[in-house]
């Protein structure tokens, strides 16, 4: 057994649902237009006079729900929630034009000037990980803390591992089914395959893509799959926008300049104090992602969660995060 160096944790699943906070509704909610086509919802909850977080939601393309709220203490966060462009309620909805990495990270500055925020906590799972190490990097004087999960910085060997050579190992049934709407020939770029129809051809092929797409995703999210999590993926509202942004992201390799872009520019964040929580068994971010982050970035803390796959919902990994926040509330 390896052992784990004095700034990594192991960190045991809790049986049945996480503890987190109890479910709370906000007391204020929004749109904000932060371009002449987009503008996105945001919601704030907890404590107006509360530490203030920020949560990034996964996909690109996932958008928000209420059981976020409940990671944060409501004494003591203003916790943010927000639907990235074209996602959730933000409109226009589906929308790729102006969609892009460097877009989101300017729409966060404009949410946080908005509200009035000087400085706040930034929370982002799988593509939040990746939107969170974006936005700190643009702007590191506006983070307090970082806690982030399932850790994605578009390398490319983290991209071939989802979409071409990995977790296809440990599901060949989801993977037949994500093959199977693409004929033989299109089959050695499945993003491409799925880019020109979800982008192109008729409202039954777009659909039928976007569900096979988003079907993928959430049947190898979990340590156990979710039956329930895979039925979400019968909602066209969600999938049409969670797979045409995702795949637009992926086609665009994240509109990074190279793929190293995120852990290279890990140097000018390591005054920030920040915790990476990653389940060991996660199919879709492998926990090199996170050790590889870790290595950059020896001062933030690394938790693995045993028994734990991708998602947040997870109990050992969402009772790491509550710790994680609950740990910097006092900070």
């Amino acid at each position: 057994m390896t052992e784990l160096a004095p700034q990594e944790k192991a960190l045991h699943p809790v049986e049945g649902r996480a503890d987190l906070y109890p479910d709370l509704e906000p007391y204020h909610t929004g749109m904000l237009a932060v371009s002449e086509l987009h503008s996105l919802y945001y919601e704030e909850s907890g404590n107006p006079q509360g530490k203030p977080v920020v949560f990034l939601h996964g996909g690109p393309g996932g958008g928000t729900e209420p059981r976020q709220r409940s990671f944060f203490d409501p004494a003591r966060y203003r916790i943010v929630l927000f639907d990235q462009r074209g996602c959730g309620r933000s409109i226009p909805h589906a929308s790729l034009t102006d969609n892009t990495t460097w877009h989101l990270v300017d729409d966060l500055e404009k949410l946080r000037e908005h509200l009035g925020i000087e400085r706040w906590q930034v929370f982002g799972g799988s593509w939040g990980s990746t939107l969170a190490l974006a936005y700190a990097q643009a702007h590191p004087t506006r983070v307090l803390e970082l806690v982030m999960r399932g850790i994605f910085t578009f390398a490319q060997d983290e991209m071939d591992w989802f979409y071409r050579t990995g977790t296809r190992q440990m599901f060949p049934d989801a993977w037949a089914a994500f093959e199977a709407p693409i004929p033989l020939a299109e089959r050695d770029d499945l993003i491409g395959a799925y880019h020109r129809r979800l982008i192109g051809g008729d409202r039954r092929d777009r659909e039928e893509a976007a569900r096979a797409w988003s079907t993928w995703e959430c049947s190898v999210a979990m340590l156990r799959q979710d039956p329930e999590l895979i039925a979400h993926c019968d909602d066209v509202a969600f999938t049409m926008a969670f797979a045409r942004i995702e795949c637009h992201y992926f086609v665009n390799r994240g509109f990074l300049t190279h793929d190293t872009q995120l852990l290279d520019g890990v140097g000018s964040l390591r005054h920030i104090p920040a915790v990476i929580i990653h389940g060991r068994y996660d199919t879709i971010c492998p926990l090199r992602n996170a050790w590889r982050l870790h290595r950059a970035w020896p001062e933030a803390e690394l938790v693995v969660v045993e028994a734990a796959g991708h998602s947040a919902n997870e109990p050992g990994i969402a009772a790491a995060l509550r710790a994680a926040t609950d740990r910097f509330a006092a900070r």
